[in-house]
């Protein structure tokens, strides 16, 4: 089951659990019959062409002024692949939803990984033994950060007042 709609990319929110995408349905599609059978159910959300995202549709609320759609999306997404989702955020869009072939329990297998941070077990004084093949703070020479490439989506030029700029970054 697929269905295109005319909606506006309301805004996408990033935690260290989820990330959300939430539209705003606009015209005749908002009585869609396609769109209610496919709410709680696991889909592949497309914007204008781009490479689909895997995605929990979580709810549709309507009231007398608009519908709502909100989505969670995978975790684990690339930053330049969300980015591209982002740039489109506050704009009015054609947006494909279809059903995909994805479990739901795989997708929350997929969520879960997202989420998983350092394994260990905290003792009653307080320290922390954690579980062995795991980096530490202590391990790490100065930098946390070390080792971790980070693929920044824009390119910084030095122009003031143009383009995305580090304290403008979308998460």
């Amino acid at each position: 089951m697929s269905i295109t709609i005319k909606a506006h990319f309301n805004k996408q929110v990033r935690d260290s659990k989820k990330e959300l995408v939430q539209f705003y349905v606009k015209g005749e599609d908002e009585n869609s019959q396609a769109l209610n059978n496919l709410v709680r159910e696991i889909v592949e959300v497309s914007v204008n062409g781009l490479d689909s995202l895997t995605a929990h549709f979580i709810k549709k609320s309507q009231d007398a002024k608009k519908t709502v759609l909100d989505f969670v999306i995978n975790g684990g997404a690339s930053n330049k692949h969300s980015y591209e989702f982002y740039k489109l955020a506050g704009t009015d869009i054609e947006l494909s939803i279809e059903l995909s072939d994805v479990e739901p329990e795989e997708f929350e297998e997929r969520q879960e990984k997202y989420r998983e941070g350092l394994k260990g077990k905290i003792n009653q004084d307080g320290t922390v033994d954690v579980d062995e093949n795991q980096m530490t703070l202590d391990e790490v020479d100065g930098d946390p950060m070390a080792g971790v490439e980070e693929e920044l989506p824009f390119e910084d030029d030095g122009s003031e007042g143009e383009g995305i700029h580090e304290d403008e970054l979308p998460f």
